[in-house]
């Protein structure tokens, strides 16, 4: 591939990223329009034409790293590791 041709995907995938970040903004604002409307509603669930809606509590357990590193910090770097991953970016 030469110079033009790289140069062209670059553009084209970085306008590809902006119509993406707009359309993410839409729909979280969609999101968020109808979250409102089953909070003024007080329900978790709203069956719309074929469509049944959910916006339910969710729990999970999430481990503190942070405080076990203070805690048990030799603990913490006998079971601490370094990964190499590549990161993609254009600037």
């Amino acid at each position: 591939m030469n110079k033009e041709e790289l140069t062209k995907q670059v553009r084209e995938l970085k306008e590809l990223k902006t119509m993406l970040e707009e359309l993410q903004g839409e729909i979280t604002a969609i999101e968020d329009n109808i979250k409102a409307e089953m909070s003024a509603q007080n329900v978790n669930e709203l069956v719309v034409d074929v469509f049944k809606i959910r916006w339910t509590p969710v729990s999970s357990n999430r481990f503190d790293t942070k405080t076990f590193k203070e805690k048990y910090s030799d603990l913490y770097n006998q079971f601490t590791k370094v990964i190499e991953t590549k990161r993609f970016s254009i600037a």
